[in-house]
């Protein structure tokens, strides 16, 4: 009778612990939520779930009840590795999750034993826990895979996606070293970084945009499509798990990567593959050998079609934009140059009354006041100074444009673009204070994208100004970064209309295209850098554009 009873009790703990880890969103709450149950049924002094270190380092006890409970991890680690101890105050059960063996469920009395049964029902219990952690983890999965698809249905920028794919893949494979997005460049055997998330310092990747050579051997291997999994043997060499002799493809990688500070030495190699071919490449790394397994490739197996998704939708919206710059870059020009013609028409038509008259005293031999002439052609140098700086501003913007790579230098591009929209400026009565340092650093773009992205923004301010004010350029270089803000004091942007501003073909003018801001926002990610907007009605709007400053090393190695 004994024994029928306490099996139906621990049938009914079984249900009541499925049904309170069923409950909970997180393997850590649940984890512990069980920890709690179990200990009481078993009538434990102690519990513990311990977890291996990683790198076989020795444990660690994850979680324990009570949570001030004593837990001797050396003695611990002796007993575990000469297998189940038999202890008769002790049980050790194994907890399985990620496709292994994840940990062990420990329980200890103070003054007393575990008999048999008990010692059955907790392997019971132990295995109850691991398929309600197994499903927790493929909870997780789906919730994951469902707010990447999300974000890739609301068409946020491709690079944000790319990393909305790490963190997700970072949280489902707890990888300690780094994870990277790298996409095929235009010339065989290379590879552009385009989204790197390092996790063991938590720091921004400042390698955005290298290109990393692959060589004709990691290509083929890249071109196979195979999913492939290496760790570091104790000489230090990369070792295929499907016992491949070709590592090429590791060493390629590893060489682009973060080895000299932090070597991984667990590494999975996934070519992104679409209907043209191979795109690019997700590479995950951990720290310790043998720590990424068949199980987290699978995990990553997952991911390929989403990564891909990303990459073309990238290759799809660059495309689109190049189109969108091109069209910009054309209407801006266009609209510069209506603008100016009436500024060199005005200068032109106080030249030509003057030289007629001082021809028509020269032919009907009348003298002329040297004060008089003096002041003519005073006049006349003025106006041919005012169309020399135009032109010379219109030709500098075009030689700019026809630059897409390399370094932009802001203080050039401001000095041009303000020259060109002087007398414009000064014919709606506005005001232009520039407070740019000569010592600014380079930034990491081309310089026509620069002048176009203040051009913009420039123009922008005058036409929200109709009435007159002040137009302020700044530029300040923090760290690794420059930012240009250009202020005006016109009518401002309503709140409601802020955050539409920056969609293409959104526009607060009767003739504008709506492309002007969507094109410096995306010229400003292409660049690795952010625009801003902030505006309050009847007082004025400022943009800001911070973007990575130009280190010629690294441009130089980007370049190789």
């Amino acid at each position: 009778m004994r024994n029928a009873e306490r099996e139906l009790q621990l049938l009914h703990f079984q249900r009541e612990l499925e049904s309170q880890l069923a409950r909970v969103r997180g393997t850590d709450k649940a984890h512990k939520i069980g920890l709690r149950l179990v200990r009481e049924f078993l009538r434990a002094d102690e519990a513990f779930v311990v977890v291996p270190l990683r790198g076989g380092r020795g444990i660690e006890a994850r979680f324990r009840a009570p949570a001030d409970a004593c837990f001797d991890a050396t003695a611990m680690h002796e007993l575990l590795r000469r297998g189940a101890p038999r202890r008769p105050e002790m049980i050790v059960q194994p907890l399985h999750r990620r496709g292994r063996r994840w940990g062990s469920l420990v329980l200890r009395r103070a003054d007393a034993s575990f008999d048999r049964d008990e010692r059955k029902e907790a392997a019971r219990i132990a295995r109850t826990m691991s398929h309600a952690l197994q499903r927790l983890d493929e909870l997780r999965l789906l919730e994951v895979r469902t707010r990447i698809d999300r974000k890739i249905t609301e068409q946020i920028r491709p690079q944000d996606l790319f990393y909305q794919i790490l963190h997700g893949l970072r949280s489902l494979l707890r990888y300690d070293h780094s994870a990277a997005v790298l996409i095929q460049d235009e010339t065989p055997g290379a590879a552009e970084l385009v989204a790197e998330q390092i996790a063991w310092t938590k720091a921004k990747s400042a390698r955005i945009g290298f290109a990393i050579p692959l060589g004709a051997s990691a290509q083929a291997a890249l071109d196979a499509g195979e999913l492939l999994g290496f760790d570091r043997d104790a000489s230090g060499r990369w070792v295929r798990w499907d016992g491949g002799h070709d590592t090429s493809l590791a060493d390629a990688l590893d060489a682009g990567s973060l080895a000299h500070e932090m070597p991984a030495r667990s590494l999975l190699v996934a070519p992104l593959v679409g209907p043209e071919g191979v795109l690019g490449v997700l590479r995950v790394a951990c720290i310790h050998p043998h720590t990424l397994t068949a199980y987290e490739a699978d995990l990553l197996r997952g991911f390929l079609p989403q990564a891909t998704m990303a990459i073309r939708q990238m290759q799809r919206a660059a495309h689109l934009e190049r189109g969108l710059l091109e069209a910009e870059k054309k209407h801006a020009m266009a609209s510069l140059a209506r603008g100016v013609s009436h500024d060199v028409n005005n200068a032109l038509g106080a030249v030509l009354p003057l030289v007629q008259q001082m021809l028509a005293e020269l032919d009907e031999g009348r003298p002329v006041a040297p004060d008089l002439l003096r002041r003519d052609l005073l006049a006349v140098q003025s106006a041919v100074t005012v169309c020399r700086r135009i032109f010379g501003g219109m030709l500098g913007l075009a030689r700019g444009s026809a630059t897409s790579l390399g370094e932009g230098h802001l203080g050039r591009a401001v000095t041009g673009t303000l020259a060109v929209l002087a007398e414009t400026m000064r014919r709606h009565r506005i005001e232009v204070v520039v407070d740019v340092p000569a010592d600014l650093p380079p930034v990491r773009c081309g310089q026509g994208d620069l002048e176009q992205i203040v051009l913009n923004l420039a123009t922008n301010a005058r036409d929200a100004m109709q009435s007159g004010g002040r137009l302020l350029v700044r530029a300040r270089a923090h760290d690794d970064l420059v930012e240009l803000s250009i202020g005006d004091t016109g009518a401002g942007i309503p709140e409601d209309q802020i955050a539409r501003v920056q969609e293409p073909f959104f526009s607060t003018k009767q003739k504008g295209t709506g492309l002007g801001l969507s094109i410096c926002r995306s010229l400003a990610w292409d660049m690795g850098g952010t625009l801003d907007i902030t505006s309050r009605p009847g007082e004025g709007t400022t943009v800001r554009v911070t973007m990575p400053a130009a280190v010629r090393g690294e441009m130089a190695l980007s370049r190789a």
